[in-house]
């Protein structure tokens, strides 16, 4: 059984963690400092206010309660709570290709391969140097419009604009452990391990978790503007184990040359394990940031921002030729070295617990507990 004990990254007690736990009287606003639990809800009630506060790891040891944590038998929750949950697509050439490759199928997994190989040919699959917005991007977007290959992925994926979109609503995420859904209705869906980033509401980035962008490829393949119904369904948004924040062990550039690793293991014998690098992203984190907070949007609670996904997984499962999807009771396992292990099971969003705490329900469970006594 997946926990806090297993899912920390070795090196934890080595680091600054904010964290979510299910206390015996409502959510729990956790920190992990230097191997010593503290409770930051009586000082600010939230994640989210903890993070916005000027200095959030300088308040832990200033303004946190030390408490005793058994990281074995905590009960986790996904680490942001009020945060926007937000999301970048189309990050990486690769998942750009396999973008294309949905929106040609129409979401008919049964042509991607043949797609798959025609668009390789046509443009390559090494985009990885070419930098979006410049000149030589836009003379490829021309010599694609021409040969009739223009797609709104490409725009997105080397144009100018990214695209960032919302994922789900604050608190609907499900943290480790948790089931996570697949709509029962789609045919080829897929896990999209991710670097998520923690940012405040001064637009400022503070750390990162792992996350899993679970993803209907046929929905979105139909259309883009089903979006919506392919990203946001009951607990089809997975965050965690724990935000690590940035301090003079850990930054941005530890981000940046990041490894996530993806395994999935299924009741029916089927296994997957795959693995890429951060660094490869077509867009730096921090232009990502920038084009979702800045002085035309703002998030005053903060938000998480999944990076876009390195790799999308297309091992044949049920046919050849047919790529992946899921099954109910796949086990999904995200890792990275510095950011821990992100473990869950998938099951129809129909089976998965309803989401039922909102922020409305939080609001009255810590004026209940008058929290945050600040």
């Amino acid at each position: 059984m997946t926990s806090l004990a297993t899912a920390l990254p070795a090196d934890w007690r080595d680091g600054h963690f904010a964290l979510r736990v299910e206390g015996a009287e409502g959510p729990q606003a956790i920190a992990l400092s230097r191997g010593e639990a503290f409770d930051m809800t009586p000082a600010f009630g939230t994640v989210s206010a903890w993070l916005n506060a000027p200095d959030p790891v300088g308040a832990i040891a200033a303004r946190g309660v030390r408490l005793s944590l058994d990281l074995g038998a905590a009960r986790p929750l996904a680490p942001f709570d009020l945060q926007a949950l937000k999301a970048c697509g189309v990050t990486y050439a690769r998942s750009m290709l396999e973008r294309v490759i949905e929106e040609r199928c129409r979401g008919d997994a049964r042509q991607a391969e043949s797609i798959r190989a025609e668009i390789r040919g046509i443009i390559g699959e090494d985009l990885a140097s070419l930098v979006p917005g410049s000149a030589e991007a836009m003379a490829l977007k021309r010599n694609l419009v021409e040969r009739g290959w223009w797609s709104q992925y490409l725009e997105v994926g080397i144009g100018p604009d990214a695209e960032v979109f919302t994922k789900g609503q604050p608190l609907s995420a499900v943290g480790i452990g948790a089931k996570i859904g697949i709509h029962p209705g789609s045919a080829w869906n897929n896990p999209e391990p991710e670097v998520v980033l923690a940012v405040n509401a001064r637009g400022d980035i503070l750390g990162a978790t792992l996350g899993n962008d679970v993803n209907l490829r046929d929905v979105e393949g139909r259309s883009a503007l089903l979006l919506g119904k392919a990203k946001d369904n009951n607990a089809a948004c997975a965050l965690g184990p724990a935000i690590r924040l940035f301090d003079e062990g850990f930054t941005l550039e530890d981000i940046r040359q990041a490894e996530i690793t993806l395994a999935i293991t299924g009741k029916d014998g089927f296994s997957l394990e795959e693995s890429g690098a951060v660094g490869i992203i077509s867009r730096d984190p921090t232009d990502l940031v920038a084009q979702m907070i800045n002085p035309h949007h703002q998030y005053p609670d903060g938000a998480a921002l999944f990076l876009g996904t390195p790799f999308s997984p297309s091992k044949d499962r049920d046919a050849a030729g047919m790529g992946f999807t899921h099954h109910v009771g796949d086990t999904v396992r995200i890792a990275s070295p510095r950011l821990g292990v992100l473990e869950n099971v998938t099951d129809r969003t129909d089976a998965c617990p309803p989401w039922r705490f909102g922020i409305g329900a939080l609001m009255q469970n810590l004026a209940k507990r008058g929290l945050p006594k600040a």
